[in-house]
């Protein structure tokens, strides 16, 4: 299949955004307060540019970019997973509990790909390969969930930092389009709009991370009366 010119903007935003956070993490010297995040932004530039490649040589259909793909996409998701603990240790940093989180957090991830596992290990043919797409689309579920009770905790704890705010929006956003899509991908995997719109939710969170980091100074707090209206029962 030949890419239209939309297509080659939205891979190369792919690759591009996520090395200009990470290069500016690094210049502004804040790379230490997110390294989760500073180590998924490269991996996800690295592997965008070796779909890019996959697909040059083998085509869209080919099963050597399917597997790519979900192996890629699989990793990724681990790496933002990591993520989100990242931002739950600094939402709960001075509650005591962030310790508690973490190891919750971890366990909860070994769960979910020994669940992952005892769903596709009646599955003789590519047994690692439907693992592989069966803990991608349960990463996604429980990444979803994670953020959103993450924002609770924002919400209820007055959280008044409009980076860390706006950090977890994104993923809040980019969880939900991509379990959302995840579905559709599998149902409808030659459908064209469905290959367009996880270009799409690819390229959103790596810009709206951008944005962020770029136009929300470190020190910004947010109006006091926004956050209080959403700890309102």
């Amino acid at each position: 299949s030949m890419l239209s010119p939309l297509d080659y903007i939205l891979w190369a935003i792919g690759i591009l955004a996520p090395l200009y956070v990470c290069g500016h993490a690094v210049v502004r010297g804040h790379f230490h307060r997110y390294v989760a995040l500073n180590l998924f932004m490269p991996a996800s530039a690295l592997l965008s540019a070796g779909r890019f490649v996959v697909f040059d040589r083998y085509g869209f259909t080919s099963l050597e970019y399917l597997y790519f793909y979900y192996y890629s996409d699989c990793l990724l998701t681990i790496l933002l997973y990591f993520s989100i603990l990242d931002h739950y240790q600094q939402v709960f940093s001075e509650t005591g509990v962030a310790r508690y989180i973490r190891i919750g957090a971890i366990l909860l991830l070994a769960s979910t790909a020994a669940i992952s596992f005892q769903i596709v290990r009646d599955s003789l043919d590519h047994l690692t390969g439907r693992f592989v797409v069966e803990l991608s689309r349960n990463l996604y579920f429980v990444g979803l969930v994670l953020t959103y009770l993450l924002w609770f905790g924002v919400m209820k704890l007055k959280e008044s930092r409009t980076r860390l705010v706006q950090l977890v929006l994104a993923m809040g956003v980019s969880f939900a389009g991509f379990s959302a899509l995840y579905a559709f991908r599998l149902m409808y995997a030659g459908l064209g709009i469905v290959t367009f719109l996880t270009s799409v939710m690819g390229s959103f969170l790596p810009l709206a991370w951008a944005y962020t980091f770029t136009r929300i100074p470190e020190e910004a707090r947010l109006v006091p009366a926004w956050v209080a209206l959403g700890s309102r029962r």
